[in-house]
């Protein structure tokens, strides 16, 4: 299914929860408690002190030196065209990613969309974004889908197409958190299947964290297997 993000969509679990909340409470920044500032939940100083992203791999994301491709993906370039990470995983972002991603703090998620969709706006615009799909087992247990939730705002703001079933996570698999690099790769082996059609030739993915890019690599693998031609992923933070 393609929804065509430019108004944003309503009724979403996101955008429900943050618009009746905004209806009842001033803005306050999620960081430290501050009065909100420029339409965001996240006071000045603290908006100041985004780590940006701004040197990094261009196959990867890893923050560099200075921009380029770290060595790692010189020797092995994975399925990933492009990674875009609008941040480092490191303050204040190191707190609002797992409020958002484990203790259903939904305007932390909101605020995240939002911040996103600002550090990617000048990124190369793919023909639609592809949230990275939970297994079903565990979008029941969680409640919501954090990349899906991530994704309708941002596909809104920038005014790109997004593509909510052409991926779908055929196979469940243990927790990724716990897991070593070659585990994870493991781990995920045929976890991603394509079901939707058609496909467009060029994608971006959408995740919350990049860590060692198993997710993100077997999520890209297995749409080029299916006959997308480009694979980017667009991701909220990337960790060292």
């Amino acid at each position: 299914m393609v929804y065509d993000a430019s108004p944003l969509p309503r009724g979403t679990l996101l955008d429900t929860v943050v618009r009746l909340a905004r209806r009842a409470l001033p803005l306050r920044c999620l960081a430290c408690g501050e009065p909100g500032d420029d339409g965001l939940d996240l006071c000045a100083a603290c908006h100041a002190a985004l780590p940006l992203n701004r040197n990094a791999c261009l196959r990867c994301a890893l923050p560099l030196a200075a921009p380029g491709t770290c060595g790692r993906c010189l020797s092995r370039p994975p399925p990933l065209h492009a990674v875009h990470a609008a941040f480092a995983y490191a303050a204040p972002l190191d707190r609002l990613l797992p409020r958002y991603k484990f203790h259903q703090d939904l305007a932390a998620g909101h605020l995240l969309a939002q911040l996103m969709a600002h550090a990617l706006a000048g990124c190369e615009r793919p023909q639609g974004l592809v949230p990275v799909p939970l297994h079903r087992a565990r979008l029941r247990q969680r409640g919501y889908d954090q990349a899906l939730e991530l994704a309708r705002p941002l596909a809104s703001t920038l005014r790109l197409p997004l593509h909510v079933d052409l991926l779908q996570r055929v196979r469940a698999t243990p927790a990724q958190s716990q897991l070593d690099a070659t585990a994870r790769r493991r781990n995920l082996r045929g976890a991603f299947g394509v079901t939707g059609r058609p496909l467009p030739a060029h994608v971006a993915l959408v995740d919350d964290v990049m860590t060692t890019g198993a997710t993100l690599h077997a999520a890209a693998a297995a749409l080029r297997r299916a006959g997308v031609a480009r694979v980017d992923a667009w991701v909220c933070a990337r960790t060292p």
